[in-house]
């Protein structure tokens, strides 16, 4: 922490939750142990976000593609949802922040549906901090539904009219978005709202993401220059 310059700390951090199946792999364990893992790592970094005063946190959790996993995987992080959305939702509501969904949950079982929404309008009067949580989503779909939101209205938009179609609106576009899992691409996340974020990959596996690790992305961030394309 010495060498990170706090009065450049992002006011939104974007995780790419990558490699909890091959976390758990490593460890002869079942995939699903490697997705438990991984969302008790998130919790633990949610709390370090917020005690460093970074108000805004998003998760890919759950994208498009994922929906195509064998039903076992998905039944199990079903599972985990259930759990998640009952359990930390309380903790969420401490700490006063509001949790958004970010994409298109109607294709999740009913009672999971049943649980989020509950979450969501549990925390929905808080403004001092925001948690996204990325389940089902693309940002071409994304994109695509906030095009024909605005054909269907017969809307001709300026760039803050079509951000306000997105399902982040009203929020701030991610200063940082962190990828674990070795991999080095944004994987259909947040494409419209990245156009200036900070990128920074990490070879450690989520589960093994720790709060140090946070630190080493925060002070990398804090001493780069962001131009935004001027001089």
């Amino acid at each position: 922490m010495k060498d990170i310059n706090t009065a450049n700390l992002p006011s939104h951090v974007a995780f790419i939750m990558d490699g909890n199946g091959r976390w758990a792999k490593s460890r002869l364990m079942p995939r699903s142990f490697g997705h438990q893992h991984g969302m008790e790592r998130m919790m633990g970094l949610l709390q370090h976000a917020f005690d460093l005063g970074i108000p805004t946190v998003t998760v890919y959790a759950l994208s498009t593609e994922n929906l195509s996993r064998p039903q076992a995987e998905l039944d199990a992080l079903f599972s985990l949802f259930r759990t998640y959305f009952s359990k930390y939702v309380h903790e969420l509501i401490e700490k006063k922040a509001r949790l958004c969904i970010l994409g298109d949950i109607s294709v999740l079982p009913e009672d999971v549906q049943s649980s989020i929404q509950s979450a969501v309008q549990a925390s929905a009067s808080f403004t001092e901090r925001c948690v996204n949580i990325a389940l089902n989503y693309g940002a071409r779909d994304e994109i695509l539904r906030a095009v024909n939101l605005a054909v269907v209205q017969g809307k001709q938009l300026d760039k803050e009219g079509f951000a306000n179609l997105l399902y982040t609106k009203g929020q701030s576009d991610p200063d940082l978005i962190i990828r674990t899992g070795k991999e080095k691409r944004l994987s259909n996340f947040l494409l419209y709202q990245a156009a200036y974020a900070e990128l920074y990959f990490s070879d450690k596996m989520f589960p093994a993401f720790s709060d140090k690790d946070f630190d080493a992305a925060l002070e990398e961030f804090s001493n780069r220059t962001r131009r935004f394309g001027k001089v």
